[in-house]
């Protein structure tokens, strides 16, 4: 599902997506930086996922059509492998919540952090 309209607006750090039924979605630089397709993030088996961390203020640079398929996006922290497909991209958009919180979860179980310097103790381990 190929989005009729793309708006990056680079002072929010967000992509806007408006598709042809009037759909309309709102995705951060964050996001979607952590739920690149890239061999690097998603590895090349699902048992290889790298989880993204600290990636809470990273911004999106540029983007740039690839084919008429899909999109590639290139973010400040010099990320820039991955291709987002139509599909992909609508996939995002429509499952946010869900993929957002699972992220969330993986994080807390992982004790990682969003913010780029920040390390998570554990009081009881002290």
């Amino acid at each position: 599902m190929k989005p009729e309209k793309i708006h990056l607006h680079k002072r929010s750090k967000k992509l806007e997506l408006i598709y042809a039924d009037e759909q309309y979605f709102t995705l951060n630089a964050e996001y979607l930086r952590v739920f690149s397709p890239s061999a690097e993030v998603k590895g090349h088996q699902p048992n290889q996922a790298t989880l993204q961390v600290g990636k809470k203020d990273v911004a999106i640079e540029s983007i740039i059509a690839v084919g008429n398929y899909a999109i590639q996006i290139f973010f400040d922290d010099q990320h820039s492998s991955g291709i987002y497909s139509w599909e992909y991209l609508h996939q995002l958009c429509i499952h946010h919540d869900e993929y957002w919180q699972r992220y969330l979860d993986q994080l807390r179980q992982q004790q990682k952090c969003r913010e780029a310097s920040t390390e998570i103790i554990n009081a009881s381990k002290l």
